[in-house]
């Protein structure tokens, strides 16, 4: 959906979801550290008005921002700024009881601006909750309350994106998907098995049996002439910290062998020349 615009000159995207849980459960959920690690990217709240929010979406993209609305378990407010040159941006989320045990959240981002320099970044934003609130979906109804650890693996190949996520998931020996159905990585590759919760187009879904309980989360998107491919586990129980140190070298090691940093091509190309 495109930017939206009121009189004011506020523009805002909004996005929301229904999931499982109280809105306690779901608060928790959503508005503190160890929580929105839990489904999201990992993160740190001081949770009080006027406390600082750190999302870390890798090496050199930490955002910051503060809490401007603390109503627990209803409704929080940070504003902050994604960039140096960016417009402050207001982040308004808020949760409403449902029947049946479910929570909706929604979340609107909102920031003023003379210019649309900020709207295609703001439509993307809109474009990736889906999948966010997908994993956050299947944590609060499998995984609700439990640590968390995090894997993230990041790649990027020189062929089309169609062609790459065949690529990977050949190499992970992913071949026939169907949801409802357990998939298992074939020998060679990383520790891998669960069942496939959901697999549309360049992205897939499967709620992990192995390494640990968790999420895995794969997706392909084009970024020019190149191919940007993302893999992050969420893991989850006791054991998750463990397990994630002990795997995470296994997962980068086999993604740096199917699609090369381009450093390592070069250096590569070097030796044999």
């Amino acid at each position: 959906m495109p930017v939206k615009k009121d009189p004011s000159g506020r523009r805002y995207v909004e996005v929301e979801t229904e999931v499982p849980g109280t809105p306690e459960e779901v608060w928790q959920a959503i508005a503190t550290g160890p929580g929105i690690t839990s489904w999201f990217v990992p993160a740190k709240v001081e949770e009080r008005q006027g406390g600082a929010i750190t999302l870390d979406f890798g090496p050199g993209m930490e955002v910051q921002s503060v809490v401007k609305v603390w109503d627990p378990p209803r409704q929080f407010v940070a504003e902050g700024n994604v960039g140096p040159d960016s417009p402050t941006v207001a982040d308004e989320w808020t949760i409403e009881a449902k029947a049946g045990g479910t929570c909706r959240v929604r979340v609107v981002h909102s920031w003023f601006a003379s210019t649309d320099d900020w709207d295609n970044q703001y439509e993307d934003v809109e474009k990736g909750w889906p999948a966010f609130f997908r994993i956050l979906g299947l944590y609060l109804a499998h995984f609700r309350g439990q640590p968390s650890e995090l894997i993230q693996l990041l790649a990027m190949s020189t062929e089309s994106k169609s062609a790459s996520w065949k690529k990977l998931l050949e190499s992970l020996g992913l071949t026939r998907l169907v949801e409802g159905q357990r998939a298992e990585a074939a020998q060679g590759a990383p520790s891998f098995a669960g069942i496939v919760e959901r697999v549309v187009d360049e992205e897939l879904f499967v709620r992990l049996e192995k390494p640990t309980s968790g999420v895995a989360h794969f997706f392909a998107m084009a970024m020019g002439d190149q191919a940007y491919l993302s893999i992050s586990l969420y893991l989850y129980g006791p054991q998750a910290k463990a397990t994630a140190a002990r795997e995470a070298p296994a997962w980068q090691a086999w993604i740096n062998g199917v699609f090369p940093p381009a450093d390592a091509s070069a250096e590569s190309g070097a030796s044999k020349s």
